[in-house]
């Protein structure tokens, strides 16, 4: 059960990272504007930030095991769809049916590691699936720039397909040896307000995609308004807003949604910069990735440990400086082209700061709230952060197609050229984004400095509890 987890958790975190790394070779092949670009992202994003609370519902409901197959059956049908793509558009059809399958499979993989085990095993599987998914996910981008390395027009597509052999092995997995789960019928599913998450995110994504439609930009920012609305109302809500009383848990989600905004950003637009602009292979460019998911992993549970003695509002606030601090060096020798002396360095420190609070972060979360609720809220965190993952792909297109035309670039932004002033126009915009994802680091830890200090360490608070 653990394996099934494991590849199955691990097949939605590679995916997006895949993605930014093959976008450029799919572009050439298949002809995609920016624009497309960012929709073959963001069709998959779409559905899981948007769904993936009431697919954690629809577990509950329905049967945990048996959601979770149906959602590794359809990300496997949109695997197979997305490699066979000959369009821009059924990509991005492909990738939202890849996106619904991850939106019910991967609220369920953590949840069959805590039933399969006693608690006396639990931390123990539980830290295991963590590790691995982290070397998988530092892992897979690798391989698949070594794939992509190849060089011919259509190996992108192998890129994947490779996720259906190893989906088939988490589906038999689960077929094998998971134990019966008839779910609870009487568990209630937010379909209302699932709707509404998604036509809101829908909409507000189209609009800022799309060259001067902010008409419909707001329209989205309505029907989100219409969400809330709803969520303060609903029988059962996807999203129960009384959690937002808590000032730290308001706070933690605040900075939440500005890190992996910028960390989403430099993620999805850098390697178009890397390989179009700059020239850089594919496999070279995958290394990118490594930093943070190889830091993330090895130096998370330290970095938990510190914040159970101290409380989780120092290290984040000096992890977000850090963070800060690489995005500055990033923006700063851009224009030099330098992969592996400045930019891959510059990432490694981003990847240093984000190890030092990723831990802390969810420490936060946990503490703003009562252990009842504490499903929902590591819940609504993790909507937050693939919120901004999808907003940020969304949002900063336009700006980094803005600054490259504005230091005069001849063709498209993350395009491959050999105009001049293209790869001076692509360090523009690349120092732009990373500028933008600098303040966004600096404004998350004036968050956590004002809005964290309140949660306890966690000795402190368990301590407390006991009295």
């Amino acid at each position: 059960m653990l394996t099934a987890a494991i590849l199955a958790s691990a097949l939605g975190f590679i995916d997006n990272s895949v993605v930014a790394i093959a976008l450029p070779a799919i572009r050439d092949s298949l002809g995609a504007s920016l624009s497309q670009a960012q929709w073959i992202n963001n069709a998959y994003m779409l559905p899981l930030s948007a769904l993936i609370l009431a697919g954690g519902a629809a577990g509950d409901r329905f049967g945990l095991v048996r959601v979770f197959g149906v959602g590794i059956a359809v990300f496997l049908l949109g695997s197979a769809a997305t490699a066979l793509a000959p369009t821009p558009e059924t990509m991005i059809a492909a990738r939202a049916l890849k996106g619904l399958g991850a939106a019910a499979m991967v609220p369920g993989s953590l949840a069959l590691v805590a039933r399969a085990y006693p608690r006396a095993e639990r931390g123990r599987a539980i830290g295991l699936w963590a590790a691995a998914s982290a070397l998988t996910t530092a892992g897979g981008p690798v391989i698949g720039g070594l794939i992509l390395s190849a060089g011919a027009d259509w190996t992108w597509r192998l890129v994947f397909a490779l996720n259906l052999p190893l989906g088939a092995l988490a589906l038999w997995m689960l077929a094998t040896r998971s134990q019966p789960d008839p779910g609870r019928p009487d568990a209630p599913v937010d379909w209302a307000g699932a709707a509404l998450a998604t036509g809101g995110l829908f909409t507000l994504a189209w609009g800022l995609t799309r060259p001067g439609q902010w008409p419909l930009a707001a329209a989205g920012l309505v029907i989100l308004g219409v969400f809330v609305f709803w969520q303060a109302r609903a029988p059962a809500p996807m999203m129960p807003l009384a959690l937002f009383r808590s000032r730290a848990f308001s706070a933690a989600n605040g900075l939440t949604f500005a890190l992996y905004f910028a960390l989403s950003t430099m993620l999805f637009y850098m390697p178009m910069a890397l390989i179009g602009g700059w020239g850089v292979s594919e496999a070279a460019a995958a290394a990118a990735f490594a930093p943070l998911a190889l830091l993330v992993g090895t130096l998370s549970g330290l970095a938990g440990r510190i914040a159970d003695r101290i409380g989780p509002a120092p290290p984040i606030v000096a992890g977000a400086l850090t963070a800060a601090a690489g995005y500055a060096a990033l923006a700063l020798t851009a224009p030099e082209a330098n992969y592996w002396g400045r930019a891959l360095p510059a990432l490694g420190v981003v990847g240093l700061g984000m190890a030092m609070l990723v831990a802390p972060l969810s420490a936060a979360v946990m503490g703003a709230v009562e252990d009842a609720q504490a499903g929902a809220a590591s819940g609504i965190n993790n909507a937050v952060t693939r919120m901004a993952g999808l907003i940020a792909v969304a949002a900063m297109g336009g700006v980094a197609a803005a600054a490259y035309g504005a230091a005069g670039g001849p063709a498209s932004f993350g395009e491959t050229s050999a105009a001049a002033g293209h790869l001076d126009a692509t360090n523009a915009a690349l120092a732009t984004l990373a500028w933008t994802g600098c303040t966004l680091a600096l404004g998350a830890a004036i968050i956590a400095w004002l809005g964290l200090r309140e949660v306890p360490p966690a000795a402190q608070a368990s301590s407390s509890a006991s009295q």
